[in-house]
């Protein structure tokens, strides 16, 4: 089992950044292939990006390619969103999620299989 909590939210003005982190416990990291999800108010959560278990593939919503970046560092077990260019409808929770499953570049939340708690990003404007 995988423990994940997210830390790195907060208010930033628009066009400004912010770098999410996501620590998770455990010695089996590297064998789960990550992802960050948001959810706004009064919306469905939705899939933001997603990294393999290498760190040497990952994948992005249409959204926020070319503004953000995931990463990770398997000795560090920790996962990392880092949020360039932020726009007010970037404001939300951000999750990050862990996924045991044999495809790393899933984009449905039912593919991941343990989840953090969120922190909120607000970004005003």
């Amino acid at each position: 089992q995988v423990q994940l909590v997210e830390s790195g939210g907060g208010l930033v003005q628009a066009g400004g950044s912010l770098r999410l982190s996501c620590a998770a416990s455990g010695r089996t990291f590297s064998s789960y292939a990550m992802g960050w999800f948001r959810q706004a108010p009064g919306k469905e959560r939705e899939f933001v990006s997603a990294i393999s278990r290498s760190g040497g593939s990952t994948v992005y919503a249409d959204s926020v390619k070319g503004r953000f970046t995931i990463s990770r560092d398997n000795a560090k077990n920790t996962v990392l969103l880092q949020m360039n260019s932020l726009k007010p409808e970037d404001t939300a929770v951000y999750y990050c999620a862990a996924n045991k499953g044999s495809s790393w570049s899933r984009r449905e939340q039912i593919s991941y299989d343990y989840w953090g708690q969120g922190t909120q990003v607000t970004v005003s404007s």
